[in-house]
């Protein structure tokens, strides 16, 4: 297994997704290892609500990435994303007394100044410089010309402090280094869009969960960015009010789901079988779903500023879980929207695994590629010793376990055993004190008919030996 390689982490409505890979001299990236944990309990429209929960999760997530590697993980790269990221345009200028030549310290200047803009409760994370109005010619890159003012425009990608405060947070309880933070939208969009396509101008929409990204690109720069917050789920939650239950809800629409259906392929006498002993229309099916996927995709379109509606020669390039619905396409063009449309169903570069979720070309897996293929930084730490004496110990600390001091008992619970070493009788009668084991919440229980397995043989050697030793000195 390679000592160096890459680990990039995407915090989903739905999953938390983590992967290491190692890049090649040909270009080409190989996954070496992938994990997921459901985040539905812990992260809302993209954001982290429940630190905790999230901290358990990527903990999981790390854990199996070190197992497959048998290798520690120092540093992650991250992805940040949800519903509360929007771009909002801003310009900072410059007057001079007389004709000056703009060098790259002027520019430079007029960008600090754009990153020391304050924006209440809000985190800038992303400043991009739009364009440049020399006194009353606009230029992408104005340094040599003389002029008496220049003017910056930029469009500043903002996001809640609270929600920047929380990721951070999550990390570094989680004892990992942050790599690198990306803008998940900018990290997909690099991964998937051709350069043609940003050239030309185009609307990448990424359909998620619970979230629905639109970035707009015109000659090559980052011009919009806003997040719907409807996704997927919307659909799911529509269809459990029949009612029915969430993956009976969520098994129909991937099954039988459609975001446009022509009259005449709908057949009244039709029944989905909700469970063995419930059906539902297939008419009330379709329009429930329809309905939802109409408005989820006229409210991304309707994202697009009106002064590039007209601009994008490229069309529009849909991504995402949501985008494999049946007929996306089709509802995009049947709302009238006079649009060229691609699907990015996989990354621009060359990937190499045998892992089926990751060679699945479904979009869903596209932002952590990007994320993946941003990295530049070995995350590598030290290897992983999980065994004494042939026996296996605990192989993470993340949780704020000492391995020196705890170790997992025979069913995998938490104990001290210092605590588990005979100690002198108590009282007249003789019996044994009795000793406490932490369970697996970190509280303490009396041992009894209830105790959690005894401590692995290998471990009880290992303590005994420690002991005799003690004692012979």
């Amino acid at each position: 297994m390679s000592k160096e390689f890459i680990v990039a982490i995407e915090l989903g409505s739905s999953m938390i997704r983590g992967i290491a890979g190692h890049k090649n001299p040909d270009g080409s990236i190989t996954v070496l290892a992938y994990a997921t944990e459901k985040s539905n309990q812990c992260i809302r429209k993209g954001a982290v609500y429940n630190v905790d929960k999230t901290v358990q999760a990527i903990n999981s997530v790390v854990t199996r990435i070190e197992s497959a590697l048998t290798m520690r993980i120092e540093r992650v790269y991250v992805g940040i994303g949800g519903q509360s990221v929007h771009s909002v345009k801003n310009s900072k200028e410059k007057t001079f007394p007389l004709e000056t030549r703009i060098s790259d310290e002027i520019v430079d200047s007029l960008r600090d100044d754009n990153a020391a803009t304050i924006y209440p409760e809000m985190q800038l994370l992303y400043p991009v410089a739009q364009e440049f109005k020399v006194d009353s010619q606009r230029q992408v890159d104005p340094v040599g010309i003389q002029c008496h003012r220049i003017e910056g425009n930029f469009l500043n990608i903002l996001c809640r402090k609270n929600n920047y405060r929380n990721l951070n947070n999550c990390f570094e309880r989680a004892g990992l280094q942050i790599a690198e933070m990306y803008l998940s939208p900018v990290a997909l969009a690099d991964s998937v869009l051709s350069g043609t396509e940003k050239r030309t101008g185009c609307a990448l929409i990424d359909f998620g969960a619970q979230t629905t990204t639109v970035a707009v690109y015109y000659k090559s720069i980052l011009r919009h960015l806003s997040v719907v917050p409807l996704g997927g789920e919307n659909i799911t939650q529509d269809l459990e009010s029949y009612p029915m239950e969430r993956d009976e809800a969520e098994n129909l629409k991937i099954k039988y789901g459609s975001a446009y259906t022509e009259n005449e392929n709908v057949d009244p006498t039709k029944k989905y079988d909700i469970n063995p002993t419930r059906k539902i229309d297939s008419v009330k099916f379709l329009e429930i779903v329809e309905a939802r996927s109409t408005e989820i995709i006229a409210n991304a379109i309707n994202q697009i500023p009106t002064e590039y509606a007209d601009k994008l020669i490229s069309g529009i390039v849909i991504t995402g879980g949501g985008a494999n619905m049946r007929n996306v396409q089709l509802a995009i063009e049947k709302l009238n929207y006079n649009y060229k449309i691609r699907q990015a169903t996989f990354v621009k570069q060359a990937i190499k695994s045998n892992k089926a979720e990751v060679n699945n070309h479904n979009g869903t897996l596209n932002t952590l590629l990007g994320l993946l293929a941003k990295g530049d930084m070995n995350c590598a730490g030290s290897p992983i010793s999980n065994t004494i004496f042939g026996q296996e110990l605990n192989p993470s600390e993340r949780a704020g376990v000492r391995p020196e001091e705890e170790m997992k008992d025979g069913n995998g619970k938490i104990s001290n055993p210092k605590e588990d070493q005979p100690e002198p009788a108590r009282g007249n009668n003789g019996a044994e004190k009795e000793k406490d084991e932490r369970d697996g919440q970190g509280t303490t229980k009396t041992p009894g008919s209830n105790r959690g397995g005894k401590i692995r043989n290998g471990l009880k050697k290992f303590w005994k030996h420690l002991m005799e030793e003690e004692e012979n000195q």
